[in-house]
């Protein structure tokens, strides 16, 4: 499995941006998780390729309705912490 890091700037606090990211990992069968950081939203996605693919464009193209992506940064990473599931921290 495959582990990206994920950082995701513009409207994307305040919106329901990370309770939509949680149900698109559910959706993609997803691990990791997803936190408001500063100004932006930090994602840590474990999963197939295929799964986070279709995942990361989900997301990058705006989870919540009312969120508004300007732009993103991806990153392979190597979290050393073992995840059950999604979650919103």
């Amino acid at each position: 499995m495959k582990q990206k890091h994920l950082q995701v700037f513009g409207t994307v606090q305040g919106v329901g941006f990370r309770y939509y990211t949680q149900r698109l990992a559910n959706k993609y069968n997803i691990l990791g998780t997803v936190q408001n950081v500063d100004d932006y939203v930090e994602i840590y996605a474990i999963g197939n390729d295929d799964d986070l693919e279709q995942f990361i464009n989900a997301v990058t193209e705006g989870a919540s309705p009312a969120s508004h992506v300007t732009h993103y940064e991806l990153e392979d990473t190597n979290v050393s912490e073992d995840f059950s599931d999604f979650k919103s921290i």
